[in-house]
């Protein structure tokens, strides 16, 4: 059978762990072929520095099996907005076995379109957000809903490529994939979610990331006034 087709979308700002991470899982069956796709074949940069290569363009991408849309920092508000990368994301969730996403990822998909009718999930920090895109946000670190499979904030993202690799293929490969990682993960604290961070932690993040959030939310606006045209 031909490998099945999986392409990220790649963008400057883009969070290297949310694409990094989905993309190791996914690319080591050999019956996948991985893309990083962006307009042109140009350097992307990671919002933490992180030099990518595209592999393909959006004219030139093949039919995908699997779109995934990784999150971003504040680069990711140009892509929310860009017309030819919503475009592309709306042509390939037409062929594609499942349309995906990493964090907020999942709010480039909402403005895409796409996930209009569906359940999903992104980090903590931003399910407002989504909810105000129409989304019925579900708490939960991957969500699947029909062939949208979306996964939590960054991390989440491992998790997420071993339950589509699951549906994918099979549990036998997912599991083959987790053992060649040696996924077994043993954080040395307790901070990976509000309810167990604690309200210090949780105050110093925010407060260190508010023009952040607050920045998204204004996009979010934006961005929610064009769909209800």
């Amino acid at each position: 059978m031909p490998p099945l087709q999986i392409g990220f979308v790649i963008y400057p700002g883009v969070i290297q762990l949310d694409l990094t991470g989905p993309y190791q899982v996914l690319s080591f069956p050999p019956n996948t072929q991985t893309h990083l796709v962006w307009k042109d074949l140009s350097p992307v940069e990671s919002n933490e520095g992180l030099v990518l290569t595209p592999t393909t363009t959006f004219s030139d991408c093949p039919p995908l099996d699997v779109i995934c849309v990784p999150g971003g920092g504040l680069g990711q508000l140009d892509a929310m907005k860009d017309k030819s990368v919503l475009a592309f994301i709306k042509r390939q969730a037409d062929v594609a076995q499942y349309v995906t996403s990493v964090c907020i990822g999942s709010m480039i998909l909402a403005a895409a379109q796409v996930l209009n009718g569906y359940r999903a999930t992104c980090h903590w920090a931003f399910r407002d957000q989504l909810a105000a895109l129409g989304v019925e946000v579900v708490p939960q670190r991957v969500v699947v809903d029909r062939n949208r499979v979306t996964g939590a904030g960054v991390t989440s993202g491992i998790d997420f490529a071993f339950t589509l690799l699951s549906l994918l293929c099979n549990e036998e490969t997912a599991q083959v994939t987790q053992l060649m990682m040696e996924y077994s993960p043993e954080p040395p604290f307790t901070a990976g979610t509000p309810q167990t961070a604690g309200k210090k932690v949780i105050a110093s993040l925010m407060q260190e990331g508010q023009s952040f959030v607050d920045a998204f939310w204004n996009q979010t606006r934006e961005t929610a006034s064009q769909l209800s045209k």
